[in-house]
């Protein structure tokens, strides 16, 4: 105990004369943070950089593992979110992008994804990328934080979602006093995470129909169940939904065709292509998304998505006698190809 006791003492003092040499430590590091993403075209929410209290300090450098050693042997070295920064972005396709931006003006020791960690043990919850960074460096920002240099500090990078998610559940949690919660809040958290994680997905779908999307993060890949919000998007109310069930279908028959992603599908969605389309099948009622989505396939790819598509769909023995008929009526009119 007495060993503890000093460590904790050294620590105290050593937190003292840091705080008392950098008294806008939070200030200098959100404007240097704010002004590296802005010139790196880096769309953002908000930069948020606060100095770790001493009550909340101490209580880390108290923690021990399960044999009773210390976790932090050197606290003030082992222990990293003095410091600490968060920053939020409205879809987590901005996640790489601030991440790069990072690691071109610091050196950045430690990378952890825990919404990749999550979803791997196949649970919903604390969703954020950590980054343990150093002021270490050529770089015109370590320059600018010199008077910072070799200090570590702990980067979170969260989209609004989730920091929305995970501050409410500490407020829960913290004002419960470390007592377990009513399963009906775990519950209820869980399936709120996994709520908020299909609503990111989808403003990643969003960024991407825009264009908003960096291209290094790929393109989003199309699903059944996204197809739905993405075509809303796409072609706006110009053809009905279709019946649920339907998505599944037409997400095979896109896939057997190499259409897997919002670029892909945004191509084929050709105004011009929809319009010949429509000119040359004068349907009798507006078509549905799956059906103009058929026709426009079938139009680009000719018996190709015959036979790719045949043995599919709820009447397979009728597909392929069907779709010979209307590729007919396109070849007529020549609006193939």
């Amino acid at each position: 105990m007495g060993e503890q006791n000093r460590r904790i003492s050294v620590l105290g003092q050593r937190y003292a004369e840091w705080v008392r040499a950098h008294p806008r430590a939070a200030s200098e590091f959100r404007d240097v943070i704010e002004e590296l993403l802005a010139e790196a075209g880096v769309t953002y929410d908000r930069v948020s950089v606060r100095v770790k209290e001493w009550r909340s300090l101490k209580a880390k450098a108290y923690k021990t593992d399960e044999t009773g050693k210390p976790v932090y042997p050197d606290p003030w070295e082992d222990i990293h979110d003095v410091l600490g920064v968060r920053v939020t972005v409205y879809h987590s396709t901005e996640i790489p992008q601030v991440i790069s931006v990072l690691r071109e003006a610091f050196t950045v020791h430690r990378s952890v994804d825990k919404t990749a960690e999550t979803r791997v043990s196949g649970s919903f919850g604390y969703g954020s990328h950590h980054l343990v960074v150093g002021v270490e460096g050529t770089s015109d920002a370590a320059a600018e934080l010199a008077g910072y240099s070799g200090l570590r500090f702990e980067v979170q990078v969260r989209t609004v979602l989730q920091h929305a998610w995970a501050e409410f559940e500490h407020d829960i949690r913290y004002k419960g006093g470390g007592t377990p919660l009513d399963p009906r809040v775990d519950r209820a958290f869980t399936l709120t995470a996994g709520l908020i994680e299909l609503a990111d997905q989808q403003f990643d779908l969003i960024a991407s129909i825009q264009g908003d999307a960096p291209a290094e993060t790929g393109d989003v890949e199309l699903s059944a169940e996204t197809l739905p919000g993405v075509l809303a998007v796409l072609v706006g109310n110009r053809f009905p939904r279709s019946k649920s069930e339907y998505y599944v279908w037409l997400e095979e028959i896109l896939a057997a065709n190499g259409i897997t992603t919002v670029g892909e599908l945004k191509r084929l969605l050709d105004d011009a292509d929809i319009d010949a389309v429509q000119r040359s099948m004068r349907y009798r009622f507006t078509p549905g998304q799956v059906r103009i989505i058929d026709d426009l396939l079938l139009r680009r790819f000719g018996r190709e998505h015959i036979e790719r598509t045949k043995k599919t769909g709820t009447r397979a023995a009728s597909r392929a006698a069907r779709l010979k008929q209307r590729l007919k009526v396109m070849e007529a009119d020549h609006i193939i190809g």
